[in-house]
């Protein structure tokens, strides 16, 4: 067989059918073959001989072999395992109920988030049962094939495409004596590799304390009960175990009065911005929204093509036309099951999304599961509460699309949608028109008659909405007509001397303040 023509991609790997690369041409006797045909024509013996080839000349150059192992002795006992996974081989599993893991790649989100943690993922494993085993979640038959797997890359990590339970994960390395880990772990070890913000840091490790709390086992070489004790003491003493469940606890604690307190502080710094219109940007992790940002607001906030590049809220000034300046925030990104935990230690972050006037969601127009990705978006924003919040949907990296067949697709499924490229800014003008009209629906068209003097309100006015038009006449009155939010207007009858009309100039008054000292007649 001659070389590839195509060279590997990073986060390419060998699946037990011979699927590498997908649509990697090779040469083969003078004929060029996609290179999935190829192996296809091979027996189970030669697809093995080519993996272990490939593994050799092509995929170790990508991440440098870690040194560190799993200690097999301790028979699942995680006396030398590490939290992080980083630099690890490993071999990813799925185990998908009936209706789950639909697609041609179902694991290619897992395998994302593999390489984000920066972790080789070199062969997969995918079953399809009625419920998952009670004790290893897979199969007798998958087992001991997962068992194979292990042995043939040298695999230092399994990682599964779901929670397991405590049970599971104890004996399924106890069978394998390699570290298996599940999707929230490894969400976890993302977020956290992540984290640069004290308040990502803080969320992130109570996410993983309270993820490990119920599967604190042996992670120490020194949970035999204690020995020591004086008068009164003596006796068979505390685990170990139960002293180290205590001090999670307690961090546990410490660690929501701190967040919480960055909560009620993010809560005074949006109620500061009150007057200002704020939009949200939401949706499916590396669906573009941070790129979306750069592009509304003029900015250089960090982007790239790859899961959870933010974790930390970015608010910038969008300047609207036909509007006038609102605040546009970018939020951390939704996943696929993310979990509950997980969404509550980023309260704080995802404060900018509860409080905001209007969502954009954001959604990867190119991706094969955008449906599902767009349908697991929205359960986060029901789990904040927010779910019934104005929202504009976003059919984002359209350039991406290999035919206009798939955007119209989407398009049935979704008519009010707007397709558009950040990248390219293709669309971008129809989505500024979106949101002002969004923005507007809520506002009121008002007549306002107030002292020429007045500065501060009519400084006010052009702030919260538009003024449309000013008079002045001899008397000292000033007469405006403007379009602002409901509470906006509310918030005017604080002002003293002012009258507010609704509509028409001539209309009844909605409200009139007195001047202080005026005589009430």
């Amino acid at each position: 067989m001659g070389e590839s023509k195509k060279s590997r991609n990073e986060g390419d790997f060998v699946a037990p059918d011979g699927n590498w690369g997908r649509d990697i041409v090779v040469e083969d006797q003078g004929r060029e073959v996609e290179l999935g045909e190829w192996l296809k024509e091979r027996d189970e013996k030669e697809r093995y001989e080519f993996a272990a080839r490939a593994s050799e000349g092509g995929f170790r150059r990508f991440h440098e072999p870690t040194t560190e192992r799993f200690d097999a002795s301790t028979q699942g006992d995680l006396t030398t395992r590490e939290s992080s996974v980083a630099h690890e081989r490993a071999i990813l599993v799925g185990v998908y109920m009936p209706g789950e893991g639909k697609g041609a790649y179902p694991l290619d989100e897992l395998a994302g988030l593999a390489e984000a943690a920066r972790v080789e993922p070199m062969n997969y494993l995918i079953q399809r049962r009625a419920k998952p085993d009670v004790a290893y979640c897979l199969g007798v038959g998958k087992l001991e094939e997962l068992e194979e797997m292990v042995a043939y890359y040298d695999a230092e990590v399994v990682i599964f495409d779901l929670d397991l339970a405590p049970s599971q994960t104890r004996n399924l390395e106890k069978r394998l004596h390699v570290k298996v880990i599940d999707r929230t772990e490894l969400i976890l070890d993302v977020f956290a590799s992540r984290a640069r913000t004290r308040e990502a840091r803080l969320a992130v490790e109570l996410a993983q304390l309270e993820y490990s709390l119920p599967r604190l086992k042996r992670m120490w070489t020194h949970l035999e009960r204690q020995t020591v004790g004086g008068v009164g003491l003596r006796g068979p003493g505390e685990k170990q175990l139960e002293v180290d469940r205590r001090i999670a606890q307690k961090r546990i604690v410490d660690l929501k009065r701190e967040l919480d307190e960055i909560h009620a502080r993010k809560t005074r710094e949006i109620a500061a911005r009150e007057s200002s219109r704020r939009v949200c940007l939401v949706g499916y992790t590396n669906a573009g929204k941070s790129t979306l940002l750069n592009l509304a607001t003029d900015s250089d906030v960090f982007a790239k093509d790859m899961l959870f590049a933010t974790l930390d809220t970015r608010t910038r000034r969008w300047s609207l036309p036909g509007w006038g300046p609102v605040l546009l925030s970018d939020t951390v990104g939704f996943v696929r099951d993310l979990p509950h935990h997980l969404v509550a230690s980023f309260r704080a972050t995802l404060a900018e999304a509860t409080s905001a006037d209007l969502l954009i969601h954001v959604a990867d127009a190119s991706a094969y599961d955008v449906v599902e990705q767009i349908e697991a978006a929205h359960k986060v924003l029901e789990q904040l509460g927010i779910g019934e919040k104005d929202e504009i949907l976003v059919l984002n990296k359209i350039d991406a699309l290999s035919s206009p067949e798939e955007l119209q697709a989407l398009l049935d499924r979704y008519p009010t949608a707007i397709p558009m490229s950040a990248k390219t800014s293709d669309g971008f003008a129809k989505l500024t028109s979106a949101a002002s009209d969004a923005l507007s629906r809520e506002f009121w068209d008002i007549y306002v008659e107030l002292p020429l003097e007045d500065g501060k309100t009519v400084a006010a006015l052009a702030r919260d909405g538009e003024i449309l038009s000013r008079e002045y006449d001899a008397s000292g009155i000033a007469r405006i007509h403007a379009r602002l939010p409901k509470r906006a207007v509310e918030r005017l009858r604080i002002v003293s001397g002012i009258t507010v009309r609704l509509e028409r100039a001539d209309a009844e008054p909605y409200f009139e303040t007195r001047l202080p000292g005026a005589n009430a007649e």
